[in-house]
């Protein structure tokens, strides 16, 4: 077995069916220039043997980690979990088609009690070092474990409220090291000791994410998609770089142009003092690009510039992630974007008539739309909104409400069209957004990893309302001027973002110059390709 590495000035180019979407277009953006944390990557061809725990895979897939943070202790100029100048990493996933969080991720692998020390040596910052601790027991719990994620929630939200904070970034270092301790003890009483040696945290996780190609949720996208053939997941493990080590650090999602509407103006969503995750989980409503140009406007105008970069060297509209570090750019993955119909149709003309691509190439993209069906559609006889949130799919949608995935496949095996209204976006939910006719969110970004699926599956999605209170237990919702219960009428409109009550009357119009454009493609296609 093979490990490929990546990082600056590392010009090979492996390929996806190798070393997964996600590492072969990170090879890409490092050869083209762009700042990359050094990684290394554990090939698909493991997956299935450390999922059936074959003995020999995982002394392959032990040998190969050993050779790979060798690497990265050299390219980083770090320890591995060491208490002076530690290491710590992030475990990924990825196939070789985007799965967009169908898959686990593990973040701030290594963050041993030695590594805490270390963090703080190097930081100065018990309150950055601690909250490393934290989100790696959370995430390590949750995966390595199987604990319920809502464990280490409720341990938060507690202790939010007893220290009077408004979020978790309030909280000050002793309170966020209490509750980092508070995680530990829980991990400790159901599963037994928590390993604390850096290695071992390192094996454990990476067979975890490959066994994450087997979830649920996974198998179920795979379904949804049609992804039969794929063999299973690569893990690639990269040094940590750290949106939350301070006031100018962060982390977010950038899209090259919108790819709900099509605008070929960039979508930008950050979060300060946080780490990835943060962002694409769907669980925070992160700022817009403001407010990089606000505190760090050096760093917008990078941005802006690798994403023109990363357009134009993979000629597509591309899905960024990426982290700012002390005031330092890092771009952590990129990815086509998953986009709605519409913008399918107005990113293929434009790339056209830029000439970045031809019409030929253009037909290829859209061959998967059916444009018979494309429409483009509004909302009548609804009156005024009662609430209001952000558009990360567009369209509109008319159905009952329903709170929680087993609400929404009963109301639609009725044969009823679904609203499906959740407290937050979340890739757990795939198979409800599947039966439903649109999705709304109390939390969430547009760049969260459900809100991509939904615009994947041309499913109009509001998120971020912050006015609405959804209590899925009850079964209800409340808006400032009205009370949603499971099977109530709701109308929405994707892209203003705007909730109505009641069930509205959805007009449709064609696109028809962009259509017209399209088939006068196809029939210099069929010119060209015409015997003479």
């Amino acid at each position: 077995m093979r490990i490929e590495r990546i990082g600056v000035g590392s010009t090979e180019q492996p390929a996806a069916e190798i070393v997964g979407a996600k590492a072969a277009n990170l090879a890409r953006v490092a050869a083209l220039g762009l700042p990359v944390p050094p990684a290394f990557v554990l090939p698909i061809e493991l997956c299935e043997a450390i999922v059936n725990r074959d003995p020999a895979a995982r002394q392959q897939l032990a040998d190969g980690l050993a050779e790979g943070i060798k690497y990265l202790e050299d390219a980083t100029g770090k320890v591995f979990g060491d208490r002076r100048h530690p290491l710590l990493v992030s475990v990924r996933s990825g196939a070789a088609r985007s799965m967009p969080g169908m898959l686990d991720t593990i973040l701030d692998v290594g963050c041993t009690h030695a590594a805490i020390n270390g963090l703080i040596r190097m930081s100065g910052q018990p309150h950055f070092a601690f909250d490393c601790r934290r989100r790696f027991l959370e995430g390590y719990g949750s995966i390595v474990f199987g604990a319920d994620p809502e464990t280490f929630k409720t341990r938060l939200d507690a202790m939010i409220v007893a220290e009077a904070a408004a979020n978790e970034q309030e909280l000050d270092s002793e309170a966020i090291e209490r509750l980092a301790a508070s995680y530990q003890q829980r991990i400790e009483d159901d599963y037994g000791m928590l390993a604390e040696t850096p290695m071992e945290q390192l094996r454990a996780a990476a067979e975890a994410v490959y066994r994450s190609w087997m979830s649920e949720r996974a198998m179920t996208y795979r379904k949804l998609q049609h992804f039969d053939d794929l063999r299973g997941t690569a893990v690639t493990v990269q040094a940590m770089v750290f949106g939350n080590s301070g006031p100018s650090s962060g982390a977010g999602v950038a899209f090259s142009r919108d790819p709900s509407t099509g605008a070929a103006t960039p979508v930008i969503d950050v979060m300060f003092g946080s780490q990835g995750e943060d962002v694409v989980s769907g669980k925070h409503t992160p700022e817009t690009e403001e407010s990089i140009v606000r505190a760090l406007p050096a760093i917008a105008a990078q941005l802006r510039d690798a994403l023109a970069r990363l357009e134009h060297g993979f000629g597509d509209v591309q899905d960024v992630e990426f982290t700012i570090e002390e005031g330092t750019l890092w771009i952590l993955q990129t990815r086509a974007a998953k986009r709605s119909p519409q913008a399918a149709l107005r990113f293929a003309i434009d790339f056209v008539n830029s000439g970045r691509i031809t019409p030929g190439e253009a037909l290829r993209r859209l061959s998967g739309l059916d444009l018979n069906r494309l429409v483009y559609k509004r909302l009548a006889g609804v009156g005024q909104p009662v609430g209001h949130g952000t558009g990360a799919s567009a369209g509109i949608a008319v159905g009952r409400a329903a709170f929680d995935p087993a609400s929404a496949a009963r109301l639609a095996d009725a044969g009823n069209p679904i609203i499906l209204v959740r407290p937050d976006t979340s890739t757990a939910d795939v198979a409800a957004f599947a039966v439903s006719s649109g999705i709304v969110t109390a939390v969430g970004g547009r760049t969260a990893h459900a809100a991509l699926v939904a615009r994947q599956m041309d499913k109009p999605c509001i998120v971020g309302c912050a006015d609405l209170a959804v209590d899925a237990n009850a079964r209800r919702a409340q808006l400032p001027l009205a009370v949603l219960r499971e099977g109530d009428w709701l109308s929405i409109d994707g892209d203003a973002g705007t909730i109505y009550l009641g069930r509205g009357t959805i007009l449709s119009e064609r696109p028809e110059t962009e259509l017209a454009e399209v088939e006068r493609w196809r029939t210099d296609a069929h010119a060209v390709a015409a015997p003479r």
